[in-house]
């Protein structure tokens, strides 16, 4: 099954979020946040595209000179996958050649994981994602935002939580995670998911 899943890189990078100035800068936009300086970094504009339902931009990643796609999903959180389906049908990609980036709750803040597949762990982008593709077999980068206090694990509690900013501290931080997310994606845009893993997974910054 893990050769499926390699034989493919990914090319195109899609952020999970909300849409709108009421969500920009929480910890669950944070996929939002990754494509956004992924634009700047590697000059490639975004722009809404409606028959996508999401902000989408194609060009090339400098370092390897990859053709590469940007999606951030304009559909809200829990709907993301159909924005993804819409991209991978009119590119004619495999889902193998996707990759998301999203927030992840049990990851402390700091810290970022890259897997080749696995569940959605809850998430409900990752839920849709996965329903829509009909598969788990697709990349991700998870990039910790702390559990905060859950409360017992309380819907209001997580919600609360997700959707708020990060402290001041957490920024800091975050930006650090940013910059080394960017680094990491580029490493699995050139030479594959599994070495950037190697390189990646290990990394804490929350005392940076």
């Amino acid at each position: 099954m893990a050769e499926a899943v390699t034989s493919l890189l990914p090319c195109l990078i899609v952020g999970l979020g909300n849409p709108g100035d009421k969500y920009a800068g929480t910890r669950h936009n944070v996929g939002f946040e990754v494509i956004d300086r992924l634009s700047k970094r590697w000059a490639i504009p975004l722009k809404e595209e409606r028959r996508f339902q999401g902000e989408y931009g194609v060009g090339f990643e400098p370092v390897a000179r990859q053709k590469v796609y940007l999606l951030k999903p304009l559909t809200y959180m829990n709907r993301s996958g159909q924005s993804m389906r819409a991209v991978l049908d009119w590119l004619k990609l495999e889902p193998s050649q996707v990759l998301v980036v999203y927030d992840d709750m049990d990851l402390p803040v700091g810290r970022l994981r890259l897997r080749l597949s696995g569940s959605a762990g809850g998430h409900n982008g990752m839920k849709s994602a996965i329903s829509h593709l009909g598969t788990q077999d697709f990349s991700r980068l998870r990039i910790g935002i702390g559990a905060g206090d859950r409360a017992g694990g309380s819907d209001k509690a997580v919600v609360s939580h997700v959707l708020g900013n990060f402290s001041k501290v957490e920024r800091a931080t975050m930006d650090a995670v940013v910059d080394t997310a960017l680094r990491a994606l580029e490493k699995a845009l050139g030479d594959g998911v599994e070495k950037a893993m190697s390189l990646y997974n290990n990394v804490d910054l929350s005392n940076s």
